[in-house]
């Protein structure tokens, strides 16, 4: 069984305990041991099934989730779960994630009225029952009614990342089949959308057709769904993706690969364009309508310039202004994840990291990065073990007192500082004034009316340290929307107070969201891009950060940290110290 689905199970139990009302303790050594496990860089099975590894030498890892971990690795599941689920249905897990519901209100309605599904809950909520309930009202009413909608919504979607690990494995099975010259992914993913409905995948060469046997075989092939000549789909591990393939001859490759990517938008406008040059353009070629020669067909630059435009970046293919910004050479210089020189949000064990800032620094050199902020949370967050303003300052003057040479990097001191609900921060101006780089964020109190947290933002905006605004909208993808407020507002204010923006690389974040940071260009925001890595294995997740950035057209001098480690400690007024020896 893979670390992911392990994790789940774990993080399930803990959830079930949760509305059984159990043990907070027990309860959080469930849900650590899922976040220690789904990051894990080595299989926890085969750590199990190795006589001379044992598993409680991982920290967070204590004797009782260790049996737990040997039952799971035997039987695929463990007794103290399946006690659970006699007592709550499995569906209750769901209404977990209907934003106003937590597992208290679970309970009671699961107590009450025997209701355990989304079904369930909507009409509860339509025949206006479930205001009566305690603790509860008709505002709530409303919440989970439109939570409800959003989740139906979203119901068949998967995380960006995921969809990019699934591609990755069946990518490196179908390059190694004899033949095969091109495999690329296309659709959405291509395009770095946040989150994805199914995989397209391409292939081309004269061993095409043998990857589309090796594609519906694969282990891990759960269910075929069709079979042809030139194109296969199946549902793709546990969580049942789709993924298609496509078999390619090598000379309509690009014209392939510009049509699947899409999006449908973009496909209709080229289209348009081709045929007002007097050309047709499908997956095969493009050619003339008149004589059918074909114009282009091999590479999607050839398409594109065969248009009279430069090739647009998958990234951009959303038909928002980039053919009239590519037919007038104004299309922006993208950037790449190469121009990213360090990573300003990360978590150490000082208060819920899994590693030291030794280990985090050392990660951070190894990807070529020459500097780091380390961003340990502020003392609102108790159970995050936050720093209060002696900590958080004996922190900073243990950073700025190292000798880093040994490092290889330049680490800066910093803080992920709550943002309070009536928009103060968390700790005082003499202690974040101490700091190199400190981020404002919201992690509670996200019910507030829309006028309320836009206040609360501007307020949080005036503080004189707060260099970041942290995940801006508090999304989590797939699982929680935006708290609502006036972005417009804030973007214009954090442009004026100089704060920068943060795209949060996180794949359950992506927070600003790709149109979010066009906007916010638009009104003079400049960005932060970094992973709030919990892990040393987080830092990885910068790719999906950049590639938002670069569906929100960003470029390098959009992004602070693009700049070399000089310009970056002018530029956000370093203290003294902390330098390389």
């Amino acid at each position: 069984m893979e670390n992911r689905e392990i994790a789940r199970l774990l993080s399930e139990t803990g959830d079930l305990m949760e509305i059984a009302a159990e043990d907070s303790f027990r309860i959080r050594s469930y849900r650590n041991a899922a976040s220690v496990i789904e990051s894990y860089p080595e299989p926890i099975s085969a750590i199990l099934k190795d006589a001379e590894k044992k598993v409680t030498d991982i920290p967070g890892i204590g004797k009782g989730i260790a049996s737990v971990l040997h039952e799971i690795e035997e039987r695929g599941t463990f007794e103290r779960r399946e006690q659970l689920l006699e007592k709550y249905p499995p569906t209750a897990l769901e209404l977990l994630k209907i934003q106003g519901l937590g597992p208290k209100s679970i309970k009671v309605i699961w107590e009450l009225h025997r209701i355990s599904t989304i079904d369930g809950l909507e009409r509860l909520c339509q025949e206006q029952k479930l205001r009566e309930l305690p603790r509860m009202g008709a505002k709530l009413e409303e919440k989970v009614l439109r939570s409800i909608a959003a989740y139906r919504q979203r119901t068949g979607r998967f995380l960006l990342s995921f969809a990019q690990n699934v591609a990755d494995e069946l990518l490196a099975a179908l390059s190694k089949v004899p033949g095969v010259t091109k495999v690329t992914p296309a659709g959405s993913l291509r395009r770095g959308k946040e989150t994805v409905g199914d995989i397209d995948l391409l292939v081309a060469g004269p061993g095409a057709e043998a990857a589309l046997e090796v594609f519906v075989t694969h282990p891990k092939a759960h269910e075929v769904l069709g079979r042809g000549a030139n194109k296969a789909s199946i549902k793709y591990g546990l969580e049942g993706i789709q993924v298609d393939l496509r078999a390619l001859p090598e000379e309509s490759y690009g014209a392939a690969l510009q049509y699947f990517t899409g999006s449908k938008e973009h496909g209709v406008a080229i289209r348009a364009r081709a045929q007002k040059l007097g050309l047709t353009l499908n997956e095969y070629s493009l050619s003339r309508v008149d004589t059918k020669q074909v114009v282009a067909s091999a590479t999607e630059e050839e398409i594109y310039d065969a248009l009279g435009l430069p090739c647009i970046p998958p990234e951009l293919r959303e038909n928002q202004g980039e053919i009239e910004a590519a037919e007038g050479v104004t299309l922006p210089h993208l950037i790449e994840l190469e121009q990213i020189r360090g990573d300003l949000h990360m978590h150490t064990v000082e208060t819920d990291g899994r590693a030291t800032l030794e280990e985090m620094a050392e990660t951070a050199r190894a990807r070529g990065y020459k500097y780091i902020a380390i961003t340990d949370h502020s003392k609102a967050l108790a159970m995050a073990n936050g720093l209060d303003e002696k900590r958080a300052i004996a922190f900073a003057r243990k950073i700025r007192g190292m000798d880093q040479s040994g490092l290889g990097l330049r680490v800066f001191s910093g803080i992920e500082c709550d943002i309070r609900r009536d928009g103060e921060m968390d700790l005082d101006n003499d202690a974040l004034g101490e700091l190199d780089f400190v981020i404002g964020s919201v992690h509670g109190y996200m019910n507030q009316e829309a006028s309320e947290m836009t206040d609360r933002l501007l307020r949080a905006l005036e503080c004189p340290h707060i260099k970041a605004l942290g995940h801006p909208t508090g999304r989590m993808l797939l699982n929680r929307d935006s708290y609502p407020f006036d972005f417009d507002a804030v973007a214009k204010e954090a442009a004026r107070c100089n704060v920068f923006l943060e795209i949060n690389a996180s794949p359950e974040r992506l927070d600003l969201s790709a149109a979010l940071v066009r906007s916010a260009k638009a009104k003079g925001c400049k960005f932060v891009i970094s992973t709030d890595a919990h892990h040393p294995k987080h830092l990885d997740n910068m790719r999906y950060g950049v590639l938002t950035a670069r569906r929100g057209w960003l470029e390098a001098k959009d992004v602070l940290n693009t700049l070399s480690v000089a310009d970056f400690a002018r530029s956000i007024g370093a203290k003294p110290g902390g330098h390389l020896s």
